[in-house]
């Protein structure tokens, strides 16, 4: 299906090329945009990662192939602090395969409903890691377009980290980007201009704007436009032109200030790029080197003793799933075994006439022999009355000499 391998890392050796049996499966962790995801050994360095997997039939019938190779031709040529990296890439004849960073902070979502609560300055550094990520995106001309609590990943020292390149994508210079994508919670207003007649594209503000409302989310624990997934259009419109998201007391003139510049419905005032986020005076005391080498300590640290997911993963994983993922190697081997013992019709047929061949040809070879040995012994009985007939013969005329001598 087109999909290579690939790797930032040395494999095995210099001739082999990682495949599943390069890892060992530990457990299953989660659902991403890609397929399932679980955590994985890699035998030979011990190094964990998360191997996300899409079973080939159900991608084909999805039609979920071409985004899945575009999010990984993507994710291959990125590599940053506070983006989930890529690593290996391969295919099995049941499954496709993608190898990223291990995060086993869990996901924002995942803590949002566990009822953290985020502090200012904690949402603050949040910002200023995902601004950066976003700036090396703009970089490389890539709009991620799916910014949500969702596809944020905490690493165990509570860093945030991008994932889920599923829906996103590069536009060239002085292009704009046209197609309709997102989870609309968290899409822009600019998106959803198609339905009012007129679409002139949009850029890489449209991750800006669902920064904010990430960020608005994380600080109140709900977003500040009420809409669902299920809401139409023409209804979030109305939504945009009507409501004026509510700011509490207290939280402070900054941070406030900082969310409705994100949140800014017209995209010519909206701060848009990582010099505009830099030069607000809420962020004039950020060391932005200390940010991107993480070294400033978030306000929230992920328990390391547990695992900060829903551990339903794991039972769907082992109960309802009819070909885990752990009993593949076990699957493929018996079904080489079965296809080695089933021979095909033409196979059976060419060997039974094998068979009947060689059965004629010894036939033959014994009827030659009995044929043979009935000859001899048929010459042998002739021999034998000749033999006879001359000794009576010679009797015969012995007696008649005898009696013409008396």
């Amino acid at each position: 299906m087109g999909l290579g391998q690939s790797s930032k890392a040395p494999v095995t050796d210099d001739t082999d090329e990682v495949n599943f049996d390069h890892f060992q499966i530990l457990r299953a962790i989660g659902k991403g945009s890609f397929g399932k995801v679980c955590i994985v050994q890699k035998k030979d360095t011990k190094k964990m990662y998360a191997m996300k997997y899409m079973n080939k039939l159900k991608c084909v019938e999805r039609n979920e192939v071409r985004n899945v190779l575009k999010e990984l031709q993507i994710m291959q040529n990125l590599e940053h602090p506070f983006l989930v990296n890529f690593w290996y890439s391969f295919q099995d004849e049941e499954d496709m395969f993608m190898v990223v960073d291990l995060l086993l902070g869990g996901d924002l979502r995942y803590h949002l409903q566990q009822n953290v609560h985020y502090s200012e300055s904690t949402v603050k550094l949040y910002v200023c890691e995902l601004a950066l990520a976003l700036g090396y995106l703009r970089s490389k001309r890539i709009i991620h377009r799916d910014i949500k609590p969702d596809n944020i990943l905490l690493d165990e020292h509570g860093h945030v980290h991008l994932t889920d390149f599923n829906i996103a994508a590069i536009v060239k210079e002085d292009l704009k980007a046209t197609s309709i994508a997102g989870t609309k919670p968290y899409m822009a207003p600019e998106l959803f201009q198609s339905f009012e007649g007129s679409h002139p594209g949009y850029s890489f503000s449209v991750d800006w704007w669902s920064l904010g409302i990430t960020a608005y989310e994380l600080l109140r624990g709900q977003r500040p436009y009420v809409m669902r997934s299920s809401t139409a259009a023409n209804e979030i419109l109305q939504i945009f032109h009507k409501v004026h998201p509510s700011y509490p007391a207290a939280w402070s003139l900054e941070m406030k200030s900082l969310l409705r510049k994100l949140l800014c419905i017209d995209v010519q005032k909206r701060v848009s790029c990582l010099a505009d986020l830099q030069d607000l005076s809420y962020m004039s005391d950020v060391n932005w080197d200390a940010v991107l080498s993480k070294q400033l300590p978030p306000g929230f640290i992920p328990n390391k003793r547990r695992l900060n997911c829903d551990p339903t993963f794991e039972l769907e994983e082992m109960i309802l799933e009819s070909k885990p993922l752990h009993k593949k190697k076990k699957r493929l081997a018996r079904k080489t075994k079965d296809q080695a013992s089933e021979e095909s019709p033409q196979v059976r047929s060419h060997t039974a006439q094998n068979n009947k061949n060689t059965q004629n040809e010894k036939n033959l070879q014994n009827d030659t022999k009995r044929a043979q040995n009935n000859k001899n012994t048929q010459n042998e009985k002739n021999l034998q009355n000749d033999t006879k007939r001359a000794q009576n013969n010679k009797k015969t005329q012995n007696d008649r000499k005898n009696q013409e001598h008396k």
